[in-house]
């Protein structure tokens, strides 16, 4: 690690509330990566006649056990238990349900109990169950689209910044021409199209996310353009293409590290402001918005609003304060101050 790499390092877990937040979301995230080990309505583990099995990975149909049927078997029907207890035993995930997983034998929706930690929701789906599953699917939303946008945005930014004249010029106004679209009108009307799923709404947020990272690039590289290193490099004969993504490139993409926490909050909140009003994710999707909805749907069953309400806000909070620390590690203020003896 380089010297400057290392004060800014420095500078980054001087502030310990950013750093701290940091730990504390890639800790969430990565646990909710193993969400089917956390909630499924599969044993992790079943040992029958002999035989090791893991149904959250492979599927067993029912006549495995002994049964009748030729389909995956319901490993919580009782004629199925029996049969597995019968030559075995099960070790269930700490929360014996999964997103879409129907709890019997509750009203719906029904308050936190020793069975259902969160409650369950109006179509009695366990609640926290959803909401593993929905942090998870929120967050890789937010990190491909953030991913997604930057390379395309950082990229246009370069081109116009670097070569300047007309080519800027024409982009500029195309993109004022671009950007003035009325994005949720056009989600309303490609909605009543086709059916939304992730790659779809990812897609059609990518059209218009990209833009917010040019202009960050487009200024450092019109400002890097004439200085004499580049000069230098094109009297050497070196390419464009190098000169571009190897010299200028690493200083504008200071501005763009900075920024990345933000459009990674913003990108979650698009999603989840999507499912809340009925064009994000297909119905019954483990999502956030529809968390929310739920609660505002079901406002004699304040654990639903709560639930929704706390987790987004706990989300949000943590990459805020993650990218303050960024911004603190990036400024050159701190960055290249006089160190003390």
């Amino acid at each position: 690690m380089t010297p400057l790499n290392q004060r800014r390092w420095a500078n980054f877990r001087a502030n310990r509330r950013g750093y701290y937040s940091l730990w504390i979301f890639t800790l969430l995230f990565v646990v909710t990566l193993f969400a089917e080990f956390l909630a499924n309505d599969k044993p992790l583990l079943v040992y029958f006649d002999g035989d090791l099995l893991v149904p959250v990975v492979a599927q067993f149909p029912e006549t495995r056990f002994g049964g009748e049927f030729p389909t995956e078997a319901d490993y919580r029907d009782e004629y199925v238990v029996e049969l597995i207890e019968a030559k075995g035993w099960m070790v269930w995930p700490p929360i014996p349900f999964a997103y879409d997983t129907i709890v019997r034998g509750r009203r719906a929706p029904a308050p936190p109990a020793a069975v259902n930690w969160l409650g369950t929701d109006d179509h009695s789906r366990d609640v926290l169950a959803r909401l593993i599953y929905g942090f998870r699917i929120s967050v890789l939303f937010g990190l491909v689209l953030t991913v997604f946008s930057m390379i395309i945005g950082v990229s246009a930014g370069a081109v116009q910044g670097y070569f300047g004249g007309w080519l800027d010029l024409t982009l500029q106004r195309l993109m004022e021409v671009w950007s003035s679209m009325p994005t949720l009108y056009l989600l309303i009307i490609l909605s009543s199209v086709v059916q939304p799923n992730f790659w779809w709404l990812l897609g059609i947020l990518l059209l218009f996310s990209w833009m917010g990272y040019v202009g960050v690039v487009r200024a450092e590289f019109l400002r890097a353009r004439n200085f004499d290193f580049v000069r230098a490099a094109r009297a050497l004969g070196v390419s464009n293409r190098v000169i571009m993504f190897r010299h200028v490139l690493p200083n504008a993409m200071v501005a763009t590290i900075t920024f990345l926490p933000f459009s990674l909050s913003g990108a979650v909140t698009a999603l989840t402001a999507l499912d809340f009003l009925g064009f994000g994710l297909p119905p019954g999707s483990a999502s956030l918005g529809e968390m929310v909805t739920q609660g505002r749907n079901n406002l004699h069953a304040p654990w639903l609003g709560l639930t929704s309400f706390f987790t987004l806000g706990i989300m949000l909070i943590l990459l805020i304060f993650t990218g303050e620390a960024v911004r603190d590690a990036f400024d050159p203020r701190k960055t290249f101050a006089a160190r003390p003896e």
